[in-house]
């Protein structure tokens, strides 16, 4: 339906687009300018530029062009490095939180887990360590991986 009207308005306002100017003497020796050429005159077709609508704007001048081309141009760049810190930014928190599900599946596996106190000796952890640090593990990895 709405091809149907574009068409139709198209077709309309077509003869308006393509109107053709025609100058010629009368027999009374008077110049006469019409859209239509006489039957038994010799008529002269003009050229007629058609002039600007209301909402076209005046001929922009070389420096003015350059100038929006420039904007465009820094338009480009800014929106290419705003992607480019989203995508790093979504990269780090994909490896946050992988990282944090492996930590925290290495305390649900069980088995023997260590780590080193300050004075850099391996210390194995107990039951009750395991366990918190699991929970801890847990509630890294689900604040890691809900933003990812």
């Amino acid at each position: 339906m709405k091809r149907i009207i574009i068409a139709a308005v198209v077709c309309a306002f077509a003869p308006l687009a393509v109107a053709q100017l025609y100058k010629y003497v009368d027999k009374d020796g008077k110049t006469v300018y019409s859209d239509q050429p006489p039957a038994n005159a010799d008529s002269k077709q003009m050229n007629v530029p058609s002039a600007p609508s209301a909402g076209s704007t005046p001929e922009k001048s070389a420096v003015a062009r350059d100038k929006e081309l420039e904007k465009g141009r820094e338009k480009g760049r800014e929106a290419a490095k705003k992607s480019e810190q989203t995508a790093r930014d979504a990269a780090e928190a994909q490896e946050r939180c992988s990282n944090a599900t492996t930590r925290y599946r290495a305390f649900v596996e069980g088995g023997r887990i260590s780590k080193y106190n300050e004075k850099g000796e391996r210390v194995m952890l107990g039951d009750e360590e395991i366990e918190a640090e699991r929970e801890t593990s847990r509630r890294q990895m689900e604040e890691a991986c809900k933003k990812a």
